[in-house]
């Protein structure tokens, strides 16, 4: 009535945001058993139509993996989410991936958070699923994403509630 909960309420239900233009499809169907057996989190991934990959989350970048093939950001309310770009592309050396973001960037569903030469994957043999995951799942009442279809880039394709 007077708003005195609506920081927590806005807290609690966090946007989600597709990373880039593609198929969106569930994480168990990814051509990898840890991400689709869940054993890094829930989440999904988008099979890309361009190499631009932006924030799945509004929140603040917690880690830029050395290799550059994935980020870490931390929503207001606690949400810790990876953002893994294709599948087995640590060993590729940051070798295609053109990441700009920097620990403690404050990053939306705009920010770009790397240029990812496609075309560089395929020729490794590489997947090119860009993955979404929900790390710390103890603290994930429940989500709600779509897992199949086409999705614009930057487009709203669901929401993570946090536990109270």
């Amino acid at each position: 009535m007077f708003g005195f909960f609506k920081k927590n309420q806005v807290e609690k239900e966090v946007p989600v945001f597709s990373l880039a233009g593609g198929e969106i499809v569930p994480i168990t169907q990814v051509n990898d058993p840890v991400f689709a057996g869940k054993m890094m989190g829930d989440g999904f991934a988008v099979i890309p139509a361009s190499g631009v990959i932006t924030s799945p989350v509004k929140g603040e970048v917690v880690n830029v993996f050395p290799t550059l093939h994935a980020v870490g950001i931390q929503t207001a309310g606690g949400l810790e989410v990876l953002v893994h770009m294709g599948i087995d592309t640590v060993e590729l050396k940051g070798g295609p991936f053109e990441t700009t973001v920097t620990v403690g960037q404050k990053v939306d569903e705009h920010t770009v958070l790397s240029t990812v030469d496609l075309e560089a994957l395929k020729e490794a043999g590489k997947d090119t699923a860009m993955m979404v995951l929900f790390t710390n799942m103890d603290k994930v009442e429940s989500i709600v994403v779509a897992t199949e279809g086409l999705v614009e880039g930057k487009a709203e394709v669901g929401k993570v509630t946090l536990k109270a």
